[in-house]
């Protein structure tokens, strides 16, 4: 393998990274008095629009680094989603064929972004079968299976080189309350959590780690019963994040606490964040702040100050025929009218549970 390539490859992964700023905290507007910041750092201005874009480049840097890709490896992942799209982006900027193994209902708006970052989809008709698949083709071709799932808590340096958690403890540095009671993140691989539980506690920061985890998902179950073979069978409806299954990247040790959430809660979020903010965002988001509303109102009732950090995981753009559809929302039976009357009330009295 070429060490000069390697080393041009991960030049251009690094020179990614440096061009842009980092990525904005924004405040969300809580009531004076409660002395509570809510922040959400947002991940949907990263280039390929996302959080995952992190994920991605920090994969490649590992096949990279670990002698597994070179200037001719085919990068290969299971994922239909928002990691697909940004490893789809860092494959074509390194000149390298990538394909994905997506389920064969994808839809095409989602196979459009992969496509337009010059990556290719592979289809199967059993979701389940995706990884087996994945590895097939990776062995197949002599190529490099990704795998997000495995390597998504390895691939990130939690203890700096600018990953996410020492990104937002420095954009907080002259806040007035600079080191936050809690950080909320979902799990779709778990590599976020264990980046943001393993940092907290290699700085010493008293900080809580908790973790919003949708309907459908094993990580809720798995975390409070301690069964780490969890399983549930069925998909998660709020993209980017729950898994039937608990992925090997999942590391519950660091997260100290688990809060479940419905998925009307979640849509209902997104609208309301929408609302109050301008900002728009995926359903995961609306999961993420949930979870935040629900701590705060605990703190509130502690009689406890600080602030309280969230992700906007992605924009709101990829969800217009979903998320943002009435028709589609009626489809899927979900009716958010009762949610939304709770987070208006939670910023009159401070009082929120997810339900």
């Amino acid at each position: 393998m070429s060490r000069a390539w390697v080393r041009e490859a991960v030049r251009l992964l690094e020179a990614d990274a440096n061009r842009s700023a980092d990525t904005h905290l924004h405040v969300f507007p809580l009531p004076a008095e409660w002395g509570i910041d809510l922040y959400l750092k947002d991940e949907s201005v990263h280039p390929t629009g996302s959080l995952k874009h992190r994920l991605a480049r920090s994969l490649l840097l590992y096949g990279l680094v670990n002698g597994r890709i070179g200037p001719a490896t085919v990068l290969v992942e299971a994922s239909s989603g928002s990691t697909a799209v940004s490893e789809a982006y860092f494959a074509r900027m390194l000149g390298l064929e990538f394909v994905t193994v997506v389920p064969r209902k994808t839809s095409q708006q989602k196979i459009d972004l992969i496509e337009f970052y010059g990556g290719r989809c592979h289809f199967v008709d059993v979701p389940p079968a995706m990884y087996s698949e994945a590895e097939r083709l990776a062995a197949e071709c002599d190529g490099h299976y990704l795998d997000q799932f495995t390597y998504a808590e390895r691939a990130t340096d939690w203890r700096g080189n600018n990953n996410i958690a020492e990104s937002v403890f420095s954009q907080l540095r002259d806040e007035r309350h600079p080191v936050p009671a809690w950080i909320v993140v979902g799990a779709g691989t778990g590599g976020t959590s264990a980046t943001f539980g393993r940092y907290v506690r290699y700085r010493r920061h008293p900080t809580g780690i908790a973790v919003v985890d949708p309907e459908n998902s094993a990580y809720f179950g798995a975390w409070e019963t301690g069964v780490t073979d969890y399983e549930t069978g069925m998909p998660s409806r709020i993209e980017g994040i729950g898994r039937p299954r608990v992925e090997p990247s999942f590391v519950p040790e660091v997260i100290d606490e688990m809060i479940r959430v419905p998925d009307a809660a979640s849509l209902a979020a997104i609208r309301f964040l929408r609302e109050r903010t301008g900002h728009w965002a995926g359903g995961s988001t609306g999961t993420n702040l949930c979870g935040a509303f629900a701590l705060i109102s605990r703190m509130l009732q502690r009689g406890e100050r600080g602030s309280v950090v969230t992700l906007l995981c992605d924009s709101g753009e990829r969800y217009t025929h979903t998320y943002y559809d009435d028709d589609w929302l009626a489809e899927h039976g979900f009716e958010l009218r009762a949610q939304l009357a709770a987070m208006d009330d939670f910023l009159r009295t401070g009082r929120y549970s997810p339900g």
